[in-house]
């Protein structure tokens, strides 16, 4: 990235999602919404276009995209559709994330490749029944007995967690000190097992549940990073997952823009087309300065990472596009009238669907304590 001008390398790893999400995302969507579930055919699809893999490094069967490129591509995911974007983006941010900073070399050989191929998909396990963005009240716990730990706990919210093979979960393992370690857990591991499938107001197609353990062991092994210091891997991995979030929230807001302004060119009232009032028009032009301002945050913060640490500049994004998602899917509805509010058209579902973005990885309270401290340090 020069300035605000994308690379060639950037831009055709853009297209390539564009052209996935126009033809295989786009059109299933609503059927995916109402099925509430996505066919693994289109996981396996993108699976051959390495999206599986994005910023994993090519050693391990990766296409080591720079992080702009990775949130341009995951833009073009959740324009097509938001629920198989999450999949991806815990999958390449939190999941594989996890592994590249703190993985040992066996560990990143033994669970990189095939999880860059997409045949073994990746779920991230931080937050609990009772505890969400007080990462440290932490539950589920960890005891070493010999060369394992052994699990009990409940893990809740876990995405993609009905068919992902490797589970990071956050465990607490010295209670007294806040002490929390960093677990890698393989599917069908004795004492682990998978709760119902929640029934969501949005993201519906995303498979959504507990994970639960029960004298559950795993494999001293299996540690990422340090005993007792898993928080910092959990820390380490915010801004990433951040702006995987800023840029779906741009995604399904530049979604719900078409929608509307397709659908102004088309409506008539009052013997005019919805686009001919003025009233129209400047919805459409806050829509408009509100996506592009979001998108560049989302790009800045995606650089920053590039360079280093961008814990405020992530949080930025992320408040600023969730923000805007919900602004832009609400307006969308709005322009559509009585149409926007059934399921024939496609912003009612953006619009349930730019709801979590608000909540999940930091809700917005989160990013505005987080952006205040960073200011005031």
């Amino acid at each position: 990235m020069n300035g605000f001008e994308l690379s060639e390398d950037q831009k055709a790893a853009r297209e390539t999602a564009r052209e996935f999400a126009e033809k295989r995302l786009k059109p299933g969507a609503h059927a995916w919404d109402e099925e509430e579930a996505i066919p693994p055919a289109v996981y396996q699809e993108a699976a051959s276009l390495g999206f599986f893999g994005l910023m994993v490094p090519e050693e391990f069967g990766g296409l080591a995209l720079d992080p702009v490129a990775y949130a341009c591509v995951m833009e073009e995911l959740a324009r097509g559709c938001a629920p198989f974007q999450i999949c991806l983006t815990v999958h390449n941010s939190l999941a594989c994330g996890a592994l590249l900073h703190a993985g040992t070399p066996e560990q990143k050989k033994k669970f990189l490749p095939a999880m860059a191929a997409g045949t073994r998909i990746g779920a991230y396990c931080l937050s609990e029944p009772g505890a969400g963005s007080d990462a440290k009240g932490l539950t589920t716990s960890a005891v070493r007995d010999g060369d394992s730990y052994v699990l009990n706990g409940t893990k809740a919210w876990v995405s993609s967690a009905g068919f992902a093979e490797v589970f990071v979960v956050f465990v607490s393992t010295d209670k007294a000190n806040q002490g929390v370690s960093c677990l890698l857990v393989e599917k069908g591991t004795p004492g682990m097992s998978l709760g119902k499938k929640e029934k969501k107001m949005g993201m519906r197609g995303s498979d959504t549940r507990e994970v639960s353990f029960r004298d559950c062991r795993v494999p001293v092994a299996n540690l990422l990073g340090a005993e007792h210091e898993g928080f910092k891997v959990a820390m380490a991995l915010l801004d990433s997952g951040r702006i995987g979030i800023a840029a779906q929230s741009v995604g399904i807001a530049q979604a719900a823009f078409e929608e509307a302004l397709s659908y102004v060119k088309q409506r008539k009232q009052f013997g005019k087309l919805l686009a001919q009032f003025q009233a129209t028009q400047f919805k459409l032009a806050d829509m408009a300065v509100g996506i592009d301002a979001a998108r560049l945050l989302t790009w800045r913060a995606a650089h920053a990472i590039s360079s280093g640490k961008a814990t405020r500049e992530a949080s930025m994004a992320k408040l600023f596009a969730s923000e805007t998602a919900a602004r832009v899917t609400d307006e969308a509805v709005q322009v559509h009238g009585g149409n926007g509010y059934v399921r024939e058209f496609a912003v009612e579902r953006l619009y349930r669907d730019a709801r979590v973005t608000r909540i999940y990885e930091g809700t917005s309270e989160v990013q505005r304590l987080v952006i205040s401290r960073e200011i005031l340090r």
